[in-house]
């Protein structure tokens, strides 16, 4: 086994940049982590497996697995970090930096560093005893299409009774979470002059019948897709962007605008978007071929655990805090797809996610260690 530190660990992961990004231009390949991760699992007697993620500019997931048998324990965490604000850090985003008992660094909370944790959790325990095998799941992209998770819940490699996924919840686990869909509505009409109304077609004047039916569908999700376990109750939908025109004297031949709709769990992706295009129906009818609707990216799905297996009862004991929900997405609803029961559950606070100078406060380690420790302890031995 690699000797490493949990600093000298830490300090790797952080300093090999993994930007993920829509920009060709930021983006970049996590291939030197993914392999740093393969080799120091490998050191630790895991066997790996390293994949290429299809559609990807060049980004790999990589799983380690150790003991054999059926069910187990995954745990898991995405290689990729947002892109950083530059002239706003103190620092080098890629060099870890101690101080006033914070870890900072990009990527220290959102949340690679969280592979330290694992690595430092394993060094006290028996592997060769495991009765069930441990996975450690290293995923691609998940902060811009989560399309490594997408295909690792494609693949089906493996079963696990439960899953962790190590974002930062203040070791709060969380059991549900809402999707995001954000979409663009394109209407075109007919440019002409002002003066002329009927010699054209108003692209805004149609955006603003789509608005009014899209607002009427925003009011029956409010009442119809609830779940008062979040702090916001319903399914929401909210109108984001919108531009149209060119001029106060021509008649508007384009007219776009993105909003988004964010699920509660009982309420699928496929479910909403037929309910969009529903809603939409009458206006495609009235005005064929001038009105397209389209995902601006693929949509991230609601999530909640399965708990067949009794995940919950466990994440509770060993953290004690209750279950809880959150209004962000995670990789959650595609490791949900394993079949396992599936939470969020790590170190360090979501306030510090995609933030300049960006840390981790130190008091997370030891609890983290330990509760990961426990985590192994109880599913696979």
């Amino acid at each position: 086994m690699a000797n490493y530190t949990f600093l000298e660990s830490y300090q790797n992961i952080i300093s090999i940049p993994s930007i993920s990004a829509f920009d060709p231009a930021i983006d970049a390949s996590n291939r030197q982590l993914i392999d740093w991760l393969g080799n120091v699992f490998s050191s630790c007697g895991f066997s790996i497996s390293i994949h290429s993620v299809p559609e990807s500019r060049n980004k790999f997931n990589m799983l380690a697995k150790i003991g054999s048998g059926e069910g187990g324990l995954l745990l898991a965490g995405h290689s990729d970090t947002v892109p950083f604000d530059e002239g706003k850090w103190q620092q080098d985003p890629f060099s870890l930096k101690q101080h006033d008992n914070k870890l900072f660094g990009l990527g220290t909370c959102d949340m690679k560093g969280f592979f330290a944790f694992i690595l430092e959790a394993i060094k006290d325990i028996p592997l060769h005893q495991l009765k069930k095998p441990l996975y450690v799941l290293a995923t691609a992209d998940e902060e811009t299409s989560m399309a490594g998770a997408r295909f690792f819940a494609e693949q089906q490699m493996i079963n696990p009774d439960m899953a962790i996924i190590g974002e930062p919840t203040e070791l709060r686990p969380i059991g549900k979470h809402k999707g995001h869909m954000a979409h663009t509505l394109n209407i075109n009409g007919k440019a002409g002059h002002s003066s002329d109304p009927d010699k054209g077609v108003n692209a805004i004047e149609i955006m603003h019948k789509a608005i009014g039916h899209l607002l009427t569908l925003r009011d029956n999700l409010s009442i119809n897709y609830r779940d008062e376990s979040f702090s916001v109750p319903q399914a929401t939908l909210n109108l984001g962007h919108i531009h149209g025109g060119d001029g106060e004297n021509r008649i508007c031949g384009h007219c776009k605008m993105n909003f988004d709709l964010r699920c509660v769990p009982q309420l699928s992706d496929n479910e909403a978007i037929e309910m969009i295009d529903n809603t939409l129906s009458p206006l495609y009818s009235d005005y064929p071929a001038r009105i397209s609707r389209e995902l601006m990216y693929p949509t991230a799905p609601s999530f909640a655990c399965k708990d067949e297996h009794g995940l919950i009862d466990l994440a509770e004991e060993l953290t004690g805090f209750k279950v809880e929900n959150a209004n962000y997405a995670t990789e959650a609803p595609f490791l949900n797809l394993l079949g396992c029961d599936t939470l969020v559950l790590g170190p360090g606070s979501i306030e510090q996610a995609h933030q300049p100078d960006e840390f981790i406060d130190l008091k997370y380690v030891n609890p983290t260690i330990s509760l990961l420790q426990n985590l192994i302890k109880r599913v696979c031995f």
